[in-house]
């Protein structure tokens, strides 16, 4: 990982004091529950999100013909996502979406903990983890959709822990309501700093005749440098025609995809009408998707007749590189408080906080992300509860004590 059907308008009513999210439309609380469920329509983040936006039309990079010459134009597309196994592993990245009862666990963080976020994370015991039934060592990805509240949990190089409890190298939280970005320089369970899921080729999207959103795909070679969305470079090669992370691909207009099955339309469709984003560090031009038994793998492999010829770089507009990344100040904590800050073991307890210039919120341990100025948490044994506040330039914590007697 490192070496290094239209869009929808989504109109959230949301009920802070609990972080509950409803919606009309197609929601969050639309989704079906469960392992690879169908999300029966919902497509997170506004429709207006970078990931969701409709670049049909939008300019060629005038350095196109260059970075596809880099890539190599001869290289072909590679779905990466399939049905049944292959060397004992499913094909493509696996997902679960739980309700909001599902119980928050402990992450441990490793490699990358200065740039995770912390959890706790509703991610259940058995989650399915990249790679299933056998895993082994690779980037083990693990996706959880909360339905109750709207929130994406990803973890990279996840490992279940005794007790329910799990590791991670990295991880991130994303608020699927809003346009949420990771602070700059700042990796997620992905290289580039973006989420994984949203980038997914999934068939229950396939089987309702439309993507409507972007693509997540892999390079082997990637330039020192991200362009928006991503927030992250994972390389060390310089050289102005390598690719960025963040770098969008898109299908030539002319490009004829009549001879394609139904099924493969609709993912040409989507790569001609919304491309594909550079995520990471990988194989050549390997596009993700949700393994899910109603693949037909035969059918798939068709798309590696399609070669990087065939595509083109839509506009970068800003590119990063070490000497211009932008900066900033964090989020202001305001305040963080308890109220009664001594209880009795099970008493209930209102922390309250004003932040300003945040984009996420979270507090650990038990609680998670928040929305609003408050909740209500009910400490059993002595605890300090850290408020972490999110914005793209950084983060700013603040404590606060809860002692029980």
């Amino acid at each position: 990982m490192r070496s290094g059907l239209a869009a929808f308008i989504l109109i959230i009513a949301m009920t802070f004091s609990s972080g509950s999210v409803l919606a009309e439309g197609a929601a969050c609380n639309g989704m079906a529950t469960g392992k690879l469920a169908s999300l029966n329509g919902f497509v997170p983040f506004p429709a207006d999100n970078l990931w969701n936006t409709d670049i049909s039309g939008a300019a060629v990079d005038p350095d196109s013909d260059n970075i596809i010459d880099y890539i190599g134009a001869s290289v072909t597309l590679h779905p990466d996502f399939g049905s049944g196994t292959y060397a004992g592993h499913s094909i493509g990245i696996p997902y679960q979406v739980v309700t909001g009862s599902q119980p928050k666990v402990k992450i441990e963080l490793g490699a990358y903990g200065d740039e995770s976020d912390p959890g706790p994370m509703p991610v259940p015991p058995k989650a399915l983890i990249e790679g299933y039934p056998q895993p082994g060592d690779g980037d083990r990805h693990v996706l959880v959709l909360d339905k109750g509240s709207c929130w994406l949990f990803e973890l990279y190089h996840g490992y279940p822990l005794t007790g329910g409890q799990w590791s991670a190298d990295s991880t991130a939280i994303w608020d699927m309501t809003i346009d949420e970005q990771r602070p700059y320089t700042w990796t997620s369970a992905d290289a580039a700093g973006l989420p994984i899921f949203v980038g997914l080729a999934r068939y229950d999207e396939v089987a309702a005749g439309t993507i409507t959103h972007a693509l997540r795909f892999t390079l082997p070679v990637t330039r020192q440098a991200f362009t928006p969305p991503a927030s992250h470079w994972a390389s060390s090669v310089t050289d102005t025609y390598a690719p960025p992370m963040g770098m969008r691909m898109r299908l030539k207009a002319d490009f004829d995809i009549s001879g394609f099955s139904p099924q493969n339309q609709v993912i040409l469709t989507a790569l001609k009408t919304y491309g594909m984003i550079l995520a990471d560090n990988g194989s050549a031009i390997y596009i993700s998707g949700a393994p899910d038994p109603r693949w037909n793998n035969d059918d798939l492999g068709n798309l590696k007749t399609i070669t990087a010829s065939s595509f083109e770089v839509v506009l970068m507009d800003p590119v990063y590189t070490d000497a211009d990344v932008p900066t900033g100040p964090s989020p202001s904590i305001n305040s963080f408080t308890a109220r009664p800050h001594s209880v009795s073991a099970g008493q209930s307890v209102k922390l309250s906080w004003s932040t300003s210039d945040q984009i996420y919120n979270l507090i650990s341990p038990a609680v998670g992300p928040v929305r609003g100025n408050s909740v209500i948490v009910r400490p059993s044994a002595t605890r300090t509860y850290t408020l972490y506040s999110t914005n793209q330039y950084g983060r700013t914590t603040a404590s606060v004590t809860v002692k029980v007697y």
